[in-house]
């Protein structure tokens, strides 16, 4: 998964707009036009299509957190330069505020049935001997998870591959 994609499942699922995005962008301390958001939000096969780096998309997620669960006191947290799916995961999990049992109800209801160890092994140090690397596969579900809490009637959309 591209962080473009992620970001427009992301965008699909909390219903936000353009105003939105830049204002999460803003509470991370970054300033983005919505020339740049219409051209990460575009289909990959679009010549107007511009990747969505690591860094802009941990600023993001970084902005998420603050708006879903206020910003901390202090200096906004640096974002990470090179992401991958155990971060943004992390990230995701810490923004909505969710506990273990929470995330697995939502990979369950995404008929992903994964144990709280596996799960654990996600949030773990890489060089921790159970630590295990989230593939796409475990993102996807968790996405498709949220969408269908988020948006119930909603079948998933043709756009969006979740196997």
């Amino acid at each position: 998964m591209t962080n473009n994609d992620i970001l427009r499942r992301i965008r699909y699922i909390f219903d936000f707009n353009d105003n939105k995005v830049i204002e999460i962008f803003a509470l991370a301390e970054c300033k983005v036009s919505r020339e740049q958001i219409s051209e990460w939000l575009k289909k990959d096969d679009d010549p107007a299509y511009k990747a969505c780096s690591d860094k802009q998309f941990a600023i993001f997620l970084n902005g998420l957190i603050n708006f879903k669960r206020g910003k901390k006191d202090g200096p906004q947290v640096k974002p990470e330069e090179k992401l991958n799916n155990n971060i943004i995961f992390r990230k995701l999990k810490i923004a909505l505020n969710l506990k273990e049992e929470d995330t697995l109800k939502l990979l369950a209801s995404a008929d992903l049935i994964i144990s709280k160890h596996e799960l654990s092994a996600f949030f773990r140090r890489p060089d921790h001997k159970h630590y295990r690397v989230c593939k796409d596969q475990i993102l996807r579900n968790f996405l498709k998870g949220l969408q269908l809490k988020h948006h119930p009637a909603d079948k998933p959309d043709a756009d969006f591959s979740w196997d």
